[in-house]
Parts: structure tokens; C-alpha cells; sequence
């Protein structure tokens, strides 16, 4: 069971965040039939990744097994907040309104993750959830840089995903470091 949560959250992060965020990890062709990103639903996907993001850090706070897991916990939802909220400040001063996508993948497979990490218990919690957090952070990432970033029509939210992509740099970098740490 523990080495299907793992693969679950190892494998299935990428492939998940992908495809919410717009485009199909598999084929061109999927890729090429995905639906076009507006600002409303980039802005609903930006807030989406750090509202799942601080649940599955308060989840490690309360059940992390290291002292170092449980602070990694507390600082991602402390960045994650302030992120999160600049993203809903710039919103409401655009005036606009955050459509997460139909179908919306991201919203599923962070129930999974979810599920999966309340399962586990230890080293084995830690472990999980540091390779999601690695995982998630690549996932969206990726999705920012070749997906978001080019759909993105309003200069501000351009800005503003550009200036948080090295906080998203340096958690994946301090997920994989801790992750490291425990081998």
C-alpha cells in the first residue's frame, strides 16, 4: 500500500498537474485539443495551487515525523498564504473572477494526495509527502513556464506569476534536500 501511495503521488503528480493546468501530458495531439487558458482560469488555477499546497503542508505540520518536515510544513503554508493572497488582491483590483477549469484535474488529484498522505504514518508520511511536494512543485513549474506564462494576457498577473516562480524554485529545492536527507 505505501509503495502505491508513493507511485500514485511520485508519478501521478505530473501527469495530474498537467493536465490541470490546461494541457495533456501524453500526445501533440491532446495538447493541440486542450481548451484555451483565459486570465480568470489561470488566475483560479494560481490560487488552487497554493490554497492545495498550504493543506498538504498543515497536514505535515500535524503528522510529520521530523521536526524538519513539520517546519517545512509551517513555512509552506506561511509562503503559500502571502502568495495566495497576492494573487486574490491582484484579482479583485482587475476585477476579475477566478474560473477554475471544467473538469478541473488539479481538484481531484490533490483529494488523492490528500488521501494517500492521511494514510501514512513516519518516515513513511515524511518520505510521501516530501517527493509530492517535489513532485507538485515541478508539475507547476513546468505548467507556469510553458503553459500559464505564454496564455497569460494581463501584464500584472505575468508579473506576478514571474516574481513567485523562485519561491517555488527554492520549496522544490528544500523538499528535495530534506527528502535527501532521510536516505
Amino acid at each position: 500500500m505505501i509503495s502505491q501511495n508513493r507511485t500514485i503521488l511520485r508519478y501521478g503528480a505530473m501527469a495530474v498537474v498537467a493536465a490541470a493546468f490546461g494541457f495533456p501530458a501524453s500526445t501533440a495531439d491532446a495538447q493541440a485539443n486542450a481548451p484555451k487558458l483565459d486570465d480568470p482560469t489561470i488566475v483560479a488555477i494560481f490560487d488552487a495551487a497554493n490554497t492545495y499546497d498550504m493543506e498538504t503542508a498543515s497536514l505535515a505540520i500535524s503528522k510529520g515525523h521530523s521536526k524538519a518536515v513539520r517546519d517545512f510544513g509551517a513555512m509552506l503554508v506561511r509562503d503559500h498564504r502571502n502568495v495566495r493572497q497576492q494573487g486574490r488582491d491582484l484579482a479583485r483590483s482587475l476585477k476579475v473572477i477566478p474560473t477554475p477549469p471544467r473538469d478541473f484535474a488539479l481538484a481531484k488529484a490533490h483529494v488523492q494526495a490528500m488521501r494517500s498522505l492521511r494514510s501514512l504514518k513516519g518516515r513513511a508520511f515524511d518520505r510521501a509527502f516530501l517527493k509530492h511536494e517535489v513532485d507538485f512543485h515541478n508539475a507547476v513549474l513546468d505548467a507556469v513556464t510553458h503553459t500559464l506564462l505564454p496564455a497569460t494576457q494581463n501584464a500584472q498577473v505575468k508579473d506576478l506569476e514571474t516574481k513567485v516562480a523562485p519561491a517555488f524554485v527554492a520549496h522544490r529545492d528544500r523538499a528535495q534536500s530534506l527528502l535527501d536527507d532521510q536516505k
